[in-house]
């Protein structure tokens, strides 16, 4: 990983990001990219940062974010004003078109409102991966890889310095919180397919991320055990204030009958005895049925921020380590964290 002095320097140019993973072939080169390594660092980062947190709990939420967040509530109107159409197809709605050109048309604008003077060229290269973070209009879907947009974007974020890692807590439970809640509406308001699903096999047929923040969010200090994120009494005290419980809420709303039918993989990980085992080895699984994954990775833009190019031979791969806070403190974080550092985290090859 590039040396955090070196990852925003004053002559950096930004570009519009390009696709260029273009075959099987070119798998490899991803996943020695820097900016596999860097993602790897940045959930693991996140994760070991949003341990022992609740959503109620008062943070400071910086500019940036609050701009963010607001840019969001946006989005979440102009749904609102774009409502299904009467269509003989039941999935698909084609009123998601209309609300996705009106997402783009003030993306550009809602980026730059957000970003501090010093990043404003970086709206051309950021807003690629926001656009990217809620759908594809064309097929009316939305599934892990457009959630992984919006992670690089978060991620950039805090290389180009705009976030700084003192924000990280807000950024997860604020700011990721508010868009999981919006493509959740995008989902059931425009009967969005979900894209790449393994039907029950699969853990969520939309999301992926949450459960993997949401389950180091109860690494420690958690309120419940694994085997109890599936009972009605948990879900209902819980739902509002643990990532991990509100995803298991939302399952119980949109799907129907048992649970060990509709999510056996979420079932089984339920008799794991440990939060933080079961964080970890989502990262694993994530590893291994997303980031590998060719069909999704063709869709990962790469640009000036997040690059092909290759770490130094035995990189090891970050891992966070759950289950302790880190004795480091918030005011002695470096200030311009990019990527965020990882130094609270074992290393795995």
């Amino acid at each position: 990983m590039a040396d955090a002095n070196t990852e925003n320097p004053p002559n950096r140019v930004y570009v519009v990001p390009e696709k260029k993973i273009k075959s099987a072939m070119d798998m490899a080169k991803w996943e020695k990219s820097e900016a596999y390594y860097d993602l790897l660092g940045f959930i693991s980062s996140m994760s070991v940062a949003l341990q022992g947190t609740r959503a109620s709990q008062n943070l400071e939420v910086s500019p940036v974010v609050e701009k963010l967040m607001n840019a969001i509530d946006r989005l979440e109107q102009l749904a609102v004003e774009t409502p299904p159409i009467d269509q003989p197809a039941r999935f698909g709605n084609a009123a998601f078109k209309t609300w996705f050109q009106k997402m783009r048309s003030e993306s550009t604008q809602l980026i730059a409102d957000a970003l501090p003077e010093t990043a404003k060229e970086a709206v051309k290269e950021l807003q690629v991966y926001f656009e990217e973070s809620f759908g594809n209009s064309t097929r009316i879907d939305y599934g892990t890889g457009h959630e992984l947009a919006f992670v690089m974007f978060l991620m950039c974020l805090f290389k180009i310095g705009a976030i700084e890692r003192k924000d990280e807590v807000a950024v997860g439970l604020k700011l990721f919180d508010k868009y999981i809640i919006l493509v959740r509406k995008l989902q059931v308001t425009y009967r969005m397919e979900p894209a790449g699903s393994h039907g029950v096999w699969s853990l969520d047929d939309f999301q992926f991320v949450p459960f993997i923040w949401g389950s180091a969010q109860l690494a420690v200090n958690s309120p419940i055990e694994p085997a109890q994120f599936v009972e009605d009494k948990s879900i209902d005290k819980y739902r509002k204030e643990l990532m991990f419980v509100g995803c298991i809420d939302y399952i119980r709303q949109v799907k129907t009958g048992h649970f060990a039918e509709h999510s056996n993989q979420l079932w089984s990980i339920s008799a794991v005895p440990q939060w933080s085992k079961i964080s970890t080895g989502l990262l694993k699984m994530y590893q291994k049925e997303v980031l590998s994954k060719f069909p999704v990775i063709q869709h990962v833009f790469f640009g000036s921020i997040l690059t092909l190019t290759p770490v130094k031979p035995g990189t090891p791969l970050p891992c966070p380590r759950l289950g302790m806070i880190p004795r480091q403190s918030t005011s002695a974080v470096p200030p311009v964290p990019a990527p965020p550092k990882f130094g609270d985290g074992d290393s795995t090859m």
